[in-house]
């Protein structure tokens, strides 16, 4: 599988560490509720088709990605930094008034 870093072009999948569920909110650090974390942690949904991923470029420039990826094929779709995914999560959870 070739995963195309946004710096270094197409490179193999031995490059790249998987860094978990891109589609996922974390609960408020200062939250103390117990189930919100137990289903953060623990609580998984098997999906079929797309997927977001963070992935890392360990072997190479180091960059988070987030990468859309087909759980059927593993035809890669997109791939985009980490930090372009995560600003618009937030702004979206400040739009929603704090629920992603």
């Amino acid at each position: 599988m070739l995963i195309t870093c946004p710096y270094c072009g197409p490179r193999d999948l031995s490059e790249f560490t998987y860094q978990g569920d891109a589609n996922r909110a974390r609960p408020d650090p200062a939250s103390t509720e117990q189930q919100a974390w137990y289903d953060y942690v623990y609580q998984r949904v098997n999906t079929v088709g797309d997927h977001k991923e963070y992935w890392q470029h360990s072997g190479g420039c180091r960059s988070h990605l987030v990468v859309v990826r087909s759980t059927l094929t593993h035809v890669i779709s997109s791939v985009g930094f980490a930090r372009e995914h995560d600003e618009r999560k937030s702004a979206t959870r400040h739009k929603s008034g704090g629920k992603a």
